[in-house]
């Protein structure tokens, strides 16, 4: 599947501030001892182990800003299946400008990589069921915007990027404002029309309220086990858009997905996955 790209200038920034990070006061001072400016070479990034590939255009910008003459060809595209050995991208033109942009450009490759590959694992326990897989706002600060756009590289969808997007009434929403029925007239009263609302539950007791009351179009069902879960949808009977969440591990997905919930969310997707081993090689 061919995924969109976020135009290079949101993305930049980010890129930039990481570089600038990596580059301190004063640049890469190895590389300007020992490497004449005049040397030239070919670099491939080679994906050193199986997954699904996601930071190419994050990547290929880290090398653009460091010096925009040089040569980028990406070989994968975001959001392809990859193999140990594969090689991911060449990048020709001077050597201490390829140096002077490795580590970024592999730091963020890497990392949304191994999102992307992880949620792809996500994503085949689902197979033959309607249920999607989303991410959370459980991101590294800074980096949501990529880490997100991993998740989708790796076939999963993405939650609300910021609190602003939509109306997410939680657990100490509804302890604070005085109950289930009192966050959802609230929301009645005071919520743009163009603005969605999800309301966490934790029993069947509250989604029973909730269906009572309305003013809800996603209920998040929240540390439920799977017996709970199927009842939950039992009860819905497609009224709203249901959401499982909590404790969602990839030993749990399958059987999850099976009681026909639309969604299952899951923070590990982004805080907890393992950075694929990829390498720059001259």
């Amino acid at each position: 599947m061919t995924y969109a790209t976020l135009p290079d200038l949101i993305l930049e920034p980010l890129v930039k501030s990481a570089l600038m990070e990596d580059l301190g006061t004063y640049g890469d001072i190895t590389t300007r001892a020992v490497i004449p400016a005049d040397v030239r070479y070919t670099a491939r990034l080679n994906a050193r182990a199986d997954g699904v590939v996601s930071g190419m255009q994050v990547a290929a910008i880290a090398f653009r800003l460091v010096d925009p003459t040089l040569d980028i060809r990406p070989l994968k595209q975001d959001g392809d299946a990859i193999a140990k050995g594969d090689t991911l991208m060449e990048i020709e033109g001077p050597a201490a400008s390829i140096l002077s942009g490795e580590r970024v450009a592999l730091n963020f490759a890497g990392r949304l990589t191994g999102i992307a590959t992880l949620t792809a694992s996500f994503v085949q326990q689902t197979a033959g069921t309607k249920t999607r897989i989303t991410c959370t706002r459980k991101t590294t600060p800074g980096l949501r915007i990529v880490e997100k756009q991993a998740v989708l590289h790796g076939g999963g969808f993405n939650h609300r990027f910021s609190l602003s997007d939509a109306i997410l009434i939680k657990d100490n929403h509804i302890a604070a404002a005085g109950g289930v029925r009192a966050v959802l007239e609230a929301t009645k009263a005071h919520a743009s029309h163009m603005v969605r609302v999800e309301i966490e539950v934790d029993t069947l007791t509250q989604l029973d309220e909730v269906l009572s009351v309305g003013g809800a179009d996603v209920v998040l069902l929240d540390n439920m086990d799977t017996p709970t879960l199927r009842e939950a949808v039992a009860m819905n009977a497609g009224k709203m858009v249901l959401e499982a969440s909590g404790n969602m591990k990839l030993e749990r997905i399958a059987d999850v997905s099976a009681t026909g919930v639309d969604y299952i969310s899951s923070g590990a997707l982004t805080h907890s996955a393992q950075t694929l081993d990829l390498g720059l090689d001259f």
